[in-house]
């Protein structure tokens, strides 16, 4: 790719990330030189796996593609931000987004990744600055198999016995289907009983995920169902299994619920026998008509409360937002965690870094660093590398900017900031999966 019009601050990517935020934000430069140190764990990604089919769907007349409706600022391809992972990645040296710059840019990822073939995932991990990164996905593919990347597979399936071949869930992973869990275990139906499920399905699924990789599960029902989960007995839910092996459209809506509702229960408390933390997808979500008011964090407290489930380890996903404040009580209970993936994409820096304030100076312990990376359908420019290198880089500076004002008004000592701070990024994920051994490099 030609250099002209080359940005003076191109050689220097992390330097530029902080530098750009001191504009309004204090950073402490050798805390942010640090922190730009850290191997990082990425709690919550959706990486794709190195696909030749993924790069010819890619339109190069339209190189930054369309969003299917419109985005926050944050993921909008013509903020200056993108321009930097665009370098990072690629060498990308123009200070615009013109169309024959663009043009060019996407056919120098699409040689990028092939040249790298199936080192190409790891390659980003290792320009944004990640170690290991947690991919929330069906399944793992080319490229995604080498141990930089630990599976989180998608447990609602689980939730709906009798839904058979039919995906409740239009989103990536919502393809997964109860019928092929069940075929994937020698079932063609569901078992007669509610305890048969339980075991011989529910539990059977959640070993197999875990002989295969899986470190946890994760449910984003919050897609099509509120995040109310009473805590249901099982003699209950089974009177309303019985009936619907017999005719399943025979159930009321109050029944399916209650059903999922003692499900939940059942399946978050085989997670933590299997030493799987559970995902669930707290606060705002993709697309426009999205429920806020149901994804609040708060309406999962009557399950996570309940004895049965404090032995199982939560992680609440993008930290509720727009409940951050709900979510951080939340952490009070020794079961809970919650990240602030897609918190960097919803949020600028500056927004961010208040959040985190707020967390840090609660339990710090229980605080993760999350990207949310994907790919949109037509948006080549903005997919999950790109998202991986800027979000990371982001979550630093927002890192930085929240400890050095807690350094500023003596509530943590330089060495407390650095220490926080490889916790947020890489300790408290590497204890909580028991990645303490790895060594991916």
């Amino acid at each position: 790719m030609k250099r002209a019009k080359k940005l003076a601050w191109a050689p220097l990517f992390a330097v530029l990330c902080f530098s750009s935020a001191t504009a309004q934000d204090a950073v402490d430069p050798a805390l942010a030189a640090e922190i730009n140190r850290i191997r990082a764990v990425d709690n919550h990604m959706h990486g794709d796996a190195v696909n030749p089919a993924r790069r010819a769907r890619w339109n190069d007349e339209a190189p930054l593609g369309k969003p299917r409706y419109p985005d926050v600022v944050g993921l909008q391809p013509t903020q200056p931000e993108w321009r930097s992972a665009w370098y990072a990645l690629y060498g990308y040296g123009f200070n615009d987004t013109e169309l024959v710059h663009v043009r060019a840019l996407l056919a120098t990822k699409r040689e990028t990744i092939e040249k790298a073939g199936n080192n190409w995932p790891s390659a980003v991990l290792d320009t944004a600055g990640v170690d290991i990164a947690l991919l929330n996905t069906a399944a793992p593919g080319a490229g995604q198999l080498n141990g930089r990347f630990r599976w989180v597979p998608y447990a609602d399936p689980l939730l709906r016995p009798f839904s058979a071949e039919a995906s409740w869930l239009g989103y990536s992973g919502g393809t997964l289907t109860l019928q092929s869990v069940l075929k994937d275990l020698g079932f063609s139906r569901p078992p007669p009983t509610l305890t048969e499920y339980r075991v011989n399905i529910v539990s059977a699924a959640l070993a197999r995920w875990k002989k295969n990789g899986a470190v946890a599960i994760k449910f984003m029902c919050a897609y099509a169902r509120t995040l109310d989960f009473e805590v249901v007995d099982e003699a209950a839910a089974g009177a309303v299994y019985a009936r619907a092996v017999k005719d399943p459209d025979s159930l009321s809506e109050a029944e399916h619920k209650l059903l999922e509702d003692y499900l939940f229960g059942a399946i978050a408390a085989a997670a933590g026998a299997q030493q799987l933390v559970v995902h669930i997808h707290t606060g705002n979500g993709d697309g426009p008509w999205f429920n806020n008011e149901t994804a609040n964090p708060g309406l999962l407290e009557k399950q996570l409360n309940s004895r049965a489930l404090r032995k199982t380890s939560f992680v609440l996903l993008h930290g509720g937002w727009p409940y951050p404040l709900v979510a951080q009580a939340m952490t009070d209970k020794p079961n809970t965690w919650v990240d602030f993936s897609a918190q960097t994409f919803y949020l600028g820096t500056h927004q961010l870094a208040q959040v985190l304030r707020d967390w840090l100076s609660w339990h710090p312990e229980k605080v993760l660093f999350g990207t949310d990376a994907y790919s949109g359908e037509d948006t080549p420019l903005t997919g999950w590398e790109e998202k991986e290198v800027l979000m990371t880089s982001k979550a630093r500076r927002a890192l930085a900017i929240a400890l050095t004002a807690m350094m500023q008004n003596n509530e943590v000592s330089r060495e407390r900031a650095l220490e926080i701070a490889r916790m947020v990024l890489r300790e408290n994920a590497m204890r909580l999966y028991g990645l303490a051994a790895t060594v991916s490099r």
